[in-house]
């Protein structure tokens, strides 16, 4: 299963205002305002009109510093293919658990459907592919016998696992057993970065056209950052 957690954060969308409002050795304050919940009034801390036009501003006008002064981390469990995709927005600080220290059970990711490759581009996906009468072909047949895909994706899945822990049982270093371990072993990441690096991963990676299983990391990160920073959020993201 993807899964994010969020771990940690810092600062708010007053952080960004102040940051910006420093160049002129100026500070804002929240706003206190009535809003209900259920049948209790409450007070609420809301920026001021102001401080939100500036927020868009800022993110209008490219003016980015001032969002670099507040931050999240987050715990990320993802297979491996997701996590090599990931791992190239450079602006986000990465530590992710390591198979030279770590021996234990790996587990692995499979899809709820086999997605078909795509007919107009060289990447990216559409539709399912039935893979219950795959073994039609005698190709396939001689791969597969009387079996389907699915299970025999699982069966190869399982034989890698168990070959791993006898490889390890045996005294291989796990640095080099790990090579037999497929794509789709699980792995975790702590991810942190500022406001701003976060959106640029999210303005990529919750696109439509992106893969799939980077997309359930991304949208998941974009559901806690607009609520940790709703109008700032809100000014980054090219998708509102």
């Amino acid at each position: 299963m993807i899964e994010v957690t969020l771990i940690d954060h810092m600062g708010t969308d007053l952080s960004v205002v102040n940051a910006a409002r420093v160049s002129f050795n100026k500070t804002s304050s929240w706003e206190l305002t009535n809003w209900r919940d259920s049948d209790d009034y409450a007070r609420k801390k809301v920026l001021s009109e102001g401080d939100t036009k500036l927020i868009k501003y800022l993110a209008k006008h490219k003016h980015m510093s001032p969002f670099g002064h507040a931050f999240a981390s987050f715990h990320v469990k993802a297979p491996i293919f997701v996590a090599r995709q990931l791992v190239k927005h450079k602006f986000l600080r990465w530590n992710e658990i390591s198979r030279r220290y770590v021996d234990d059970d790996p587990n692995y990711y499979y899809p709820d459907e086999w997605r078909g490759r795509s007919s107009d581009k060289k990447q990216g996906s559409e539709g399912v592919v039935d893979l219950s009468t795959i073994a039609d072909s005698p190709h396939n047949t001689a791969i597969l016998g009387s079996g389907n895909m699915d299970g025999h994706v699982l069966e190869i899945s399982e034989w890698l696992l168990e070959t791993y822990k006898t490889l390890v049982r045996n005294g291989v270093a796990p640095e080099q057993a790990r090579m037999v371990l497929p794509q789709s072993t699980m792995t975790e990441w702590y991810w942190s970065g500022s406001l701003d690096a976060f959106a640029d991963m999210c303005n990529l990676r919750c696109a439509g056209d992106t893969q799939l299983e980077t997309r359930l990391v991304a949208n998941q990160i974009c559901n806690i950052m607009k609520k940790l920073f709703p109008v700032s959020w809100l000014a980054l993201r090219l998708e509102k």
